[in-house]
């Protein structure tokens, strides 16, 4: 599956949320209610992730998935020891993902693995590795070119 990121260009959301669907790929989220994601800075001011897991759950209720971006194997353990929904390995190689997913679905096969940051259209066939679930993919909207263009007004005689 091929998503974009939660990434948009202000006040225009849901134009480019959409232009991932019809582009066929998905939005990830639509906002940031549609799911809880914990980064590093919620992680920091909770302690470790399994406190942080344990707040999001307690504050979101039982309806919501809860994503743990992980910054290397370490972290992606303790996410899935935390009961994650997802976990995002965020910036990894190619080999460390493959090597995170030998781990973490030995212990859990149905864990949910998104891979994400720095991937483009030129190296996204280097993450479509048996085992991910997920590859965001930034660029869809934030490294797409705008078109220039201007509208005049012109007297009419």
């Amino acid at each position: 599956l091929i998503a974009g990121t939660r990434k948009t260009t202000p006040g225009f959301r849901l134009v480019e949320k959409y232009g991932l669907l019809v582009g066929g790929v998905d939005t990830h989220r639509m906002d940031l209610s549609s799911m809880v994601m914990l980064k590093d800075n919620h992680v920091t001011s909770c302690g470790s992730i399994r406190k942080a897991v344990d707040q999001a759950r307690s504050a979101s209720g039982f309806s919501y998935l809860v994503e743990v971006e992980a910054r290397n194997i370490e972290e992606a353990q303790q996410a899935l020891q935390a009961r994650a929904d997802v976990i995002m390995l965020d910036n990894f190689s190619p080999e460390d993902i493959q090597t995170a997913i030998n781990i973490l679905k030995r212990i859990d096969d149905t864990i949910m693995i998104e891979v994400s940051g720095g991937i483009t259209e030129e190296s996204i066939r280097h993450y479509m590795i048996p085992g991910v679930d997920v590859i965001s993919v930034g660029a869809l909207t934030q490294g797409v070119p705008h078109v220039d263009f201007s509208l005049k007004i012109v007297e009419y005689s």
